[in-house]
């Protein structure tokens, strides 16, 4: 099998296609975004509340994202989102702009802005496996890692120096005009989705069915409510210290460079998925995942930019892989009819908290001082990845793939260097 045989089927170009240029243009609106605020003349605080007001509508979302999925025709989902996206985005863009724009209004529409993405986000993660055949499901979920990380390793590049040349109005014009891009390239899908078997039963039934698979998975639920912690202390770390803290050191070009680095470090790591497969993917990537905690430490012990962008890079290539052998492991382990549900469970479950740090960031760093919270964050990002590996479901969770093909006669898996 080779690393791209994915590519080969249409509507797998087509989702990427429209997943890779959304990608682009939402990892400028972030960096835009924070300094539209501090322009507008808001506080630490005054930003955490803006980028909570975005988390928290799309956590409150993503569960009826989750069970409409599953309901309703996924292409559609991805589709209305994606147009709606790109309007609500166009009037930030406009505001900023023009000058009419305020921080409560930013933070309203933001708000929608999530909801919208919401309802799309379980709908995108399930498509994946409609759009390939079972063989090929491996190489996809890779490529489609890759290519989502490389298109946000240029677009953070390129939002630091959007905003800096052209301002954080234009900037977020970009990302309106990726999605408009998204929605067409989502419209031109052509996939057969499976009617759910049955008698109709409520949306509580449904969210009933999702949980319930979820917590027959001993490392699915564990390993969510790792990334509930990571995000809780994450969040504001980087949507709001990241700024101010690299911001003021180096500039403000420099935190753009330091989150393009960062997806650098995606990119290779995707890469590596491309050929290496070890048969317990998600101990190594739970493993690498504690990789994370340098970037915040970096950030708070070092007044060398080098030494943020290493951070920054090793922080980007041990989640990559960890994402990567989570996506498979959900894609391989999960009934297909419950793929939605579990995907929305599991964002709502890795992000509920992540509104709560954003706008709890500001305060506590402030009383506390923005170093130190710094290295709390990145103690408890690595210190909870590590815990993790004491369960045994997590250590010992086979990939699939393998099991099949060393069931049927075609060698070590572990020896062989074959790509996903």
């Amino acid at each position: 099998m080779t690393t791209l045989t994915a590519l080969r089927h249409r509507d797998f170009r087509m989702l990427v296609a429209g997943t890779t240029t959304s990608a682009l243009g939402n990892a400028i609106t972030p960096i835009a975004l924070a300094f539209a605020v501090l322009d507008l003349g808001g506080s630490a605080s005054e930003l955490g509340l803006v980028v909570a007001a975005f988390a928290l509508a799309e956590v409150v979302t993503t569960l009826f994202g989750g069970v409409l999925g599953d309901r309703l025709p996924r292409k559609v989902m991805m589709e209305g989102s994606a147009a709606g996206s790109a309007l609500t985005q166009l009037l930030i863009a406009a505001s900023l702009i023009a000058g009419f724009a305020t921080i409560p209004m930013i933070g309203v529409i933001g708000a929608l802005n999530g909801c919208l993405a919401a309802l799309s986000q379980p709908s995108s993660r399930a498509m994946t496996r409609l759009t390939v055949p079972e063989a090929d499901l491996g190489s996809a979920v890779a490529v489609r890692a890759l290519l989502q990380t490389s298109a946000s390793t240029v677009g953070f590049a390129l939002g630091g120096v959007l905003v800096a040349v052209v301002g954080s109005g234009w900037a977020i014009g970009v990302d309106a005009v990726t999605y408009t891009i998204a929605a067409i390239c989502f419209s031109r899908l052509r996939v057969e989705q499976a009617a759910p078997e049955g008698e109709r039963s409520s949306m509580l039934a449904d969210l009933g069915e999702g949980a319930r698979e979820v917590f027959a998975h001993t490392w699915l639920w564990l390993l969510i409510g790792q990334a509930l912690l990571y995000h809780l202390f994450y969040g504001g770390a980087q949507s709001v210290l990241g700024p101010i803290v690299v911001g003021g050191e180096f500039g403000r070009s420099a935190w753009g460079l330091a989150m393009g680095t960062l997806m650098a470090g995606f990119v290779v790591g995707g890469v590596v998925c491309l050929r290496w497969r070890p048969r317990r993917g998600l101990f190594v990537g739970t493993a690498l995942l504690s990789l994370t905690a340098l970037f915040p430490l970096a950030m708070a012990l070092s007044d060398q930019l080098w030494v943020v962008l290493l951070g920054a890079f090793l922080h980007g290539f041990g989640l990559q892989i960890f994402d990567v052998s989570w996506d498979l492991s959900i894609q391989q382990n999960v009934d297909p009819d419950k793929l939605a549900r579990v995907y929305s469970f599991d964002v709502v479950g890795s992000f509920v908290a992540r509104p709560a740090g954003m706008a709890l960031t500001g305060p506590i760093a402030t009383v506390v001082g923005f170093q130190e919270w710094l290295v709390v964050v990145g103690c408890v990002m690595g210190g909870s990845a590590l815990l993790s590996l004491a369960s045994r479901d997590v250590r010992h969770l086979v990939r699939q793939d393998l099991v099949q093909s060393a069931e049927s006669g075609s060698g070590d898996p572990e020896a062989s260097p074959a790509a996903v």
